[in-house]
């Protein structure tokens, strides 16, 4: 009997398999298709650990089931190579990012080949390939042509240490995502994408998919909709600098007025517009740029000054929390007039108002906002009740109620007057959104170019016949700190004929990944993006799998890429991901993430060498349900491994047992035998396995096949359901299966493990049917009825499941464990749930 050796059977057929191509697509349009995805990983130079194969696995693993249900399944793996994070490695390392990036895609590859996975490498992408970045150029060309990309100079986050723009979804808590640095707000010249214009697309859409909820939800709150009023209050000045008459108390302000010039007005949205007349001051962020044009007519502008550099220094989440003291400075030598009173209100700065959130400025309602009452507690400002209920004199009053001091309104149900309210002081009921406009610069070096060119101050399109414009390869890569991009001071690739030069700044990290699921359906076509037929064929990704991390970043981008091909006719299709799976985490042994900073981290390479690829995927899919966070624990695939030995060595039983079955086989007999019990648990088994895959319960699939392991090793188990059995293994254990499935699945008059006679890879197990389970052997026979007294379980019955309900009563109640709980008392009522439960009260 031969010893299962894994090192040998694996490299044997990842072999075979490349050599015969078993996996690749076919550009048949005819079959029913599968696309299933992976997102694809950064090529990073610590390589691959034991928790990024999980996702990897767990697509395989359907893919292959499509594949043996008859279906064109296209799984195809490519590399997102562009950015901060293979540009930082690269810098960290001391060489050049290309350089960098070719030796990780290298060890990537290695790595996921090892593990057996099913990817169509005929299709591999590479987002730093000039055949693939010429066509994300072209998108952006296409979004500059309908306007959805221009030009911009205004503040935007300023990472110092990544020395870069960045968007806001590429901050965390305030901080880098990537670094952990302190943002500053920097003006810049910069390139911005209106992601804002297909806001209410991106929110209804999120109806028609099959998401998980969380995710949807994180989508839904960053785009954020809220519907109210936009109002608008004259600013004026007051105090030396004072250029003007103020306005008398008795004169009606002027609605009429075209208030679009920004430093005579402050521009609010709010979704209260009924507490209006009780908005005593108004705030604006620090960072908001009225501060800016204001500053000359500011009294206290050293006081401002300071306050504004010291709050640029603080998080979003410290200076939004809920309880904490609320700081801010007033801005003395001018005021804003209330619309709907004509009062002469203040106007402060203070850190709780963001400039990334509705117009970076509020009407403050002390009597009716929380964070307005603390600060005019602190501040000793005015707070005037408008709307009735509650008791001002201690925390502000939110609800909804009958409106008072407000006027012509006096007397009406606050919820019924907002809009009347919002056309009585010259607002604008519109709807919002949180969600802001995509900064799509990178004053960095690795990212594609923006194919564009400046003549003066005039814009060019580089044309569509001179894509892709190729990234230089340059000796010195380091950002410059000074907020271009080292592109710049390439003097002869920068400029061109006619005086013009090339823009500088390159893209961001998400904009290869925006796109790229659809070149895998037509990867080498140089004429277009994708071919119609192909678009069509494939269509949406019918699974997409990757982690939760990406809940807005990646997939709003996505999101907004793929409508607006769908806009110009690239795409058939409004949404790119039918469904989508997050996976859960593979923490380190001590519970906390694999990273190199805990030393936790455990090689792929290492568990494949030691225990198999086959071992370190049934371990994978055992560890847990799959989108929660589970421990590896190295001790723990020790199990895994014995499961495979178990059924290599009934397979090798067969084996040996089909050698002398040929040699002496009576005519029209087969070999070996189940019996009853035994086939009904192998069509149980195969049902569980069949559904499990769907719903992505692996861990519980893995179990039933185990039991069912158990039984086959007390039996001579017939060759047709071992078969059977290693049919609905395959996807999990693709290596071993192909081995015992070639060793027993010899045709007739050939040598028995005679590779090269097998009709290879026609015969693989991998193309062959996915069994089909027997309706009428997964119906029992028997039922398990527990008897409880008193609603306390005390004994079972098995029984035909036939049973009249006076014999469960007479069986149970002669229950020799039933017994000492029921003699000498009187039995009340005796409840029978048919087939499950009877329940003896006393």
């Amino acid at each position: 009997m031969k010893d299962y050796n894994h090192l040998k059977i694996e490299k044997k057929w990842q072999s075979e398999w490349e050599k015969n191509k078993i996996y690749k697509t076919s550009d048949s349009l005819e079959k029913p298709k599968y696309y299933i995805l992976d997102m694809f990983p950064y090529p990073s130079g610590e390589g691959l650990h034991v928790g990024h194969p999980k996702g990897y696995i767990a697509t395989d693993i359907i893919s292959r089931k499509k594949r043996m249900e008859g279906m064109n399944v296209l799984h195809p793996m490519g590399f997102d190579a562009f950015g901060l994070p293979a540009e930082n490695y690269a810098i960290k390392m001391k060489v050049n990012p290309s350089d960098a990036v070719d030796k990780n895609v290298a060890r990537f590859k290695k790595q996921l080949e090892i593990i057996g996975l099913d990817y169509d490498w005929s299709r591999e992408i590479n987002t730093t390939d000039p055949k693939f970045y010429k066509w994300t150029q072209w998108i952006f060309l296409k979004l500059l042509e309908k306007g959805l990309a221009f030009e911009s100079y205004e503040p935007i986050n300023w990472c110092p240490s990544c020395k870069t723009g960045l968007a806001n979804e590429d901050l965390e808590d305030g901080k880098c995502e990537r670094c952990g640095s302190e943002i500053e707000q920097k003006p810049m010249r910069q390139w911005v994408l209106k992601i804002t214009d297909y806001a209410e697309r991106l929110l209804e859409d999120l109806d028609q998919l099959d998401w998980p909820e969380h995710i949807k939800e994180s989508q839904k709150n960053w785009i954020g909709k809220s519907k109210g009023a936009q109002i608008k209050f004259k600013v004026i000045t007051t105090g030396k600098f004072s250029s003007g008459p103020r306005m008398r108390e008795d004169e009606e302000p002027d609605r009429s007025e075209n208030l679009s010039s920004s430093s005579n007005f402050i521009e609010v949205f709010t979704t209260r517009p009924d507490t209006i007349f009780g908005a005593t001051y108004a705030v604006l962020a620090p960072e908001n740029k009225l501060v800016t044009e204001l500053m000359d007519s500011i009294e206290n502008k050293k006081e401002v000054q300071d306050y504004i550099k010291k709050a640029g220094k603080k998080k979003e989440m410290d200076r939004t929390a809920e309880g904490k003291e609320k700081t801010g400075v007033e801005l003395k030598g001018i005021k804003a007039i209330n619309p709907a009173n004509n009062e002469e209100i203040s106007i402060w700065i203070a850190d709780y108002v963001l400039v990334s959130y509705g117009t970076g400025a509020v009407m403050a309602v002390p009597a009716h906002d929380q964070r307005d009452f603390e600060f005019a507690k602190k501040y000793d400002l005015e707070i005037i009740e408008v709307v009735l209920g509650g008791n001002i004199n201690k925390s502000a009053y939110i609800e909804k109620g009958i409106l008072i001091n407000s006027g012509k309104f006096d007397g009406r149900d606050s919820g019924e007057v907002k809009k009347e309210i919002t056309e009585f002081v010259g607002g604008e009921w519109v709807t919002k959104y949180k969600l802001r406009d995509w900064v799509f610069s990178r004053q960095r070096y690795w990212g594609e170019p923006i194919p564009v060119l400046h003549d003066g101050d005039k814009i060019v399109p580089v044309p569509e016949k001179d894509l892709p414009v190729i990234l230089p390869k340059v000796k010195s890569y380091e950002p410059t700190g000074t907020g271009e991009s080292p592109l710049a001071v390439i003097d002869d690739w920068v400029k061109v004929k006619g005086g013009m030069k090339r823009e500088t700044n390159t893209m961001p990290q998400w904009a290869g990944s925006s796109w790229y699921y659809l070149r895998y359906m037509d990867p080498n076509n140089d004429k277009a993006l994708v071919s119609k037929d192909k678009e069509k064929y494939w269509n949406q990704i019918d699974f997409y799998v990757g982690g939760a991390e990406h809940a807005t970043r990646h997939l709003i981008y996505a999101r907004f890429w793929h409508k607006f091909l769908y806009d110009i006719g690239v795409v058939s299709t409004t949404e790119p991901f039918k469904k989508l799976q997050s996976v859960g985490l593979v923490m380190g042994e001590d519970g906390r993430k694999m990273s190199k900073r805990f030393g936790n981290i455990v090689n792929p390479d290492e568990i494949v060498k030691n225990y198999g690829a086959d071992t370190l995927r049934i371990y994978e899919m055992f560890l847990g349900p799959f989108d929660q966070a589970v421990a590896w624990n190295t001790q723990g695939i020790i199990g895994p491994r014995r499961f495979l030995e178990k059924i290599w060595k009934i397979g090798q039983q067969i084996s040996q047992r089909t050698v002398l079955w040929e040699e002496e086989k009576p005519k029209g007999q087969s070999f070996g035998k189940s019996d009853i019990e035994l086939e009904k648990l192998l069509n149980k088994t195969i049902k569980k396995v069949s559904e499990d895959i769907e719903t992505m319960n692996f861990n519980t699939a893995i179990s039933a096949m185990m039991i069912l392991v158990n039984e086959m090793e007390k039996h001579e188990i017939d060759i047709k359901d071992f078969k059977l059995f290693l049919q609905i293994l395959a996807p999990f254990a693709p290596h071993m299966t192909e081995e015992i499935w070639s060793m027993i699945s010899v045709p007739q008059g050939l040598a028995l493990g005679s590779f090269k006679a097998r009709p290879f890879p026609a015969d693989s197990i991998h193309l062959s049917s996915w069994p089909e389970w027997d309706e009428s052997k997964i119906i029992d026979e028997t039922v398990k009825i527990v008897i409880q007294v008193n609603g306390k379980a005390r004994s079972e019955l098995v029984v035909d499941k036939d049973i009249t309900e006076e014999e469960v009563k007479n069986q149970s109640l002669k229950n020799e464990k039933v017994l000492p709980w029921i003699k000498d008392k009187e039995i009340k009522r005796v409840i029978y749930v048919p087939g499950r439960i009877i329940n003896i009260v006393i």
